[in-house]
C-alpha cells in the first residue's frame, strides 16, 4: 500500500496538485486498500423525520452579513452526459441567457438591491476555465477583475481495478486522470491558500451550489437563520418525491447521532428498497451548502491539513468512450458529506423554488418553456400558471439523451407546456412553438423518419404520429 500510493504522491506531486488535495486523497485511497466499502447500511442509520422548514425561521434577516458572505457556484461540469464537450454552464436555457449568465446577473442584482457587494466564486476544472473566463471577461468584465474570482479544481489518477495502481491509457494520457468529485471544494479552499485569505479579510460565511441549479440563490432569511444558530454547517433539503428516490439522502448515524448523507453509490444492494422508500427518507441533499470558514479551518487544521470525507468508489473503464480498455476506479468524495464532519452541522427543509437543477434533456426542455419564468432578480422559478406543480417530462433516452436531439426536436420552436401535467414522448418528433400541450399527453413515433407535431392544442391524447394524418406545421 505505502509504495502505490509513493507512486500516486509522485504523479500528483508531478503536476503541481496542493498538498491538501494529495492528503485528501490518501486518505480515500487507505479507505479502498484496507478494504472499506464506503457502503452505509440501513441497519447503521436512522430516517430523519422532521426538519425547520424556511418559512418557520424566526431569525431577523440581518443586512450586514452579506459582506461576511461569500457566494460560490461549482462550475467544473463539461456536461459530457448530456453530449456537451464545454462548460455545462455556457449551455442556453432561457432565450439567450446561459447558466453563466443568469448567475451573474443574480449576484449583479443582489449587489445594486442591497447596496452592497457580496463576494462571488467560481470553482472551475481545468477543463471549463478558458471557457468560463473568457465568457465572463466578455459580458460581465466587472466580475473578471475581482480577484479571487476562479478556485480551480484538482485531479486525480484513475487506479486500475486490480492492482490499485494508476491507470494508463496509450491512447490519450489525460484520460488518466479524473475529477475527484465535488468534495475536492475543502481540498481547492485549502490547498489554494484561499480559505485563509478569505478569513484574514473578515468573512465569515459561503454558501455553495451548482451553476446548474437556478433557484439556488443567496436568501438572506436563511443567511440570517444560519449565522444565528451557530452551526458550523448546514445543508438545504428538499422533500423526496417519487422523481428523486434514487438520489441521496440525509439520515442520521446510530452509534452517535451525526447527521450522514447517503449516496446511491454507498448503499448496499440488499437495501435499495428501504434507500428508495422516500415515506421513509424524506429528505434529499440539494447541493445548496452553507459553512462556517472558521469551523472549516478548525477541522482542516485538526484533521491534518484536509477534511476526511467518506470515499465513494466509482467503476469505470480508463477510456471512458472505449469499454474494452482497462477497467479502473474512480475514487470521489461528495462535498455534502462533509455535514459528518462537523459536530453540531444541521439541516433545512427548502421549498422546490430553490432546487431547479438541469441533469437531463427532459429538465432542459421544461426550464426552456413557459413552465418557468425568470424573475426580476434572475432566479428561474416555476409559472405561477403551473399552480405549484411541475409538468412530469419523460423523454426518450435514445433521441433526446444528448442535447443535440433535443434541439433538432425544438429547432421551431419550445411547445408550451404551462398547462401540461404530463408530457411522454417516444421516437423522432419536430415541435414548434405552436404545440400547446395540455393535461397528459403522449407523443410516439415508430418509424426512423421525424414526425411533426401538429401545431393546435393537444390536450389529455395519446397521439401515434406514425398514423397522423393531420396537414403539418407552417412554420412562419
Amino acid at each position: 500500500m505505502t509504495a502505490s500510493f509513493d507512486i500516486i504522491k509522485a504523479l500528483m506531486e508531478g503536476e503541481k496538485i496542493s498538498q491538501s488535495a494529495i492528503s485528501a486523497f490518501e486518505s480515500t485511497f487507505k479507505a479502498l486498500v484496507s478494504g472499506e466499502t464506503g457502503m452505509i447500511k440501513e441497519d447503521t442509520i436512522t430516517a430523519v423525520e422532521e426538519l425547520l422548514r424556511t418559512e418557520d425561521i424566526t431569525a431577523e434577516s440581518d443586512t450586514s452579513l452579506l459582506s461576511q458572505t461569500v457566494v460560490l457556484k461549482l462550475n467544473g461540469g463539461l456536461g459530457t452526459g448530456m453530449g456537451l464537450d464545454k462548460a455545462k454552464s455556457l449551455l442556453k436555457v432561457k432565450g439567450d441567457n446561459t447558466f453563466l449568465d443568469l448567475t451573474a446577473k443574480q449576484i449583479m442584482s443582489m449587489r445594486k438591491k442591497e447596496n452592497c457587494n457580496v463576494k462571488f466564486m467560481l470553482m472551475n476544472s481545468f477543463s471549463t476555465s478558458e471557457d468560463t473566463l473568457n465568457y465572463i471577461g466578455k459580458g460581465y468584465p466587472e466580475l473578471v477583475k475581482e480577484d479571487g474570482l476562479e478556485l480551480l479544481q484538482n485531479k486525480v489518477p484513475k487506479l486500475d481495478a486490480e492492482t490499485f495502481e494508476p491507470a494508463k491509457c496509450s491512447s490519450d494520457s489525460s484520460n488518466e486522470w479524473c475529477p475527484p468529485g465535488h468534495g475536492d471544494l475543502y481540498a481547492a479552499l485549502v490547498g489554494s491558500g484561499r480559505l485563509e485569505s478569505l478569513i484574514k479579510d473578515g468573512f465569515k460565511y459561503m454558501f455553495v451550489s451548482n451553476s446548474d441549479n437556478l433557484g439556488a440563490t443567496l436568501d438572506l432569511p436563511i443567511l440570517s437563520h444560519f449565522a444565528s444558530s451557530s452551526a458550523p454547517f448546514m445543508m438545504e433539503c428538499c422533500v423526496r418525491t417519487e422523481n428523486d428516490k434514487k438520489g441521496g439522502h440525509l439520515c442520521t448515524r446510530k452509534s452517535d447521532g451525526q447527521l450522514m448523507l447517503r449516496e446511491s453509490a454507498m448503499c448496499p444492494d440488499e437495501d435499495e428498497a428501504a434507500f428508495q422508500d422516500i415515506t421513509k427518507h424524506r429528505f434529499f441533499n440539494t447541493n445548496n451548502l452553507w459553512i462556517q470558514l472558521e469551523r472549516l479551518q478548525e477541522i482542516v487544521d485538526k484533521s491534518g491539513g484536509f477534511i476526511p470525507l467518506p470515499m465513494i468508489k466509482n467503476k469505470k473503464t480508463v477510456n471512458p468512450k472505449d469499454d474494452t480498455s482497462t477497467k479502473v476506479l474512480q475514487l470521489e468524495t461528495a462535498m455534502g458529506a462533509a455535514i459528518e464532519c462537523f459536530d453540531g452541522a444541521t439541516a433545512i427543509s427548502v421549498p422546490r423554488t430553490r432546487f431547479a437543477p438541469v441533469k437531463k434533456c427532459d429538465d432542459l426542455l421544461l426550464l426552456r418553456s413557459d413552465a418557468y419564468i425568470i424573475t426580476d432578480d434572475f432566479r428561474a422559478a416555476l409559472n405561477p400558471k403551473c399552480n405549484g406543480v411541475a409538468p412530469v417530462i419523460s423523454l426518450d433516452k435514445k433521441q433526446y439523451k444528448m442535447v443535440d436531439g433535443l434541439e433538432a426536436a425544438t429547432k421551431n420552436g419550445i411547445p408550451s407546456l404551462v398547462q401540461c401535467e404530463r408530457l411522454n414522448i417516444k421516437g423522432k418528433v419536430l415541435m414548434s412553438s405552436k404545440c400547446v400541450f395540455v393535461g397528459d399527453v403522449k407523443l410516439t413515433n415508430e418509424s426512423d423518419e421525424a414526425k411533426t407535431v401538429p401545431c393546435r392544442k393537444i390536450e389529455n391524447e395519446d397521439l401515434n404520429l406514425t398514423l397522423e394524418t393531420e396537414k403539418k406545421c407552417v412554420i412562419l
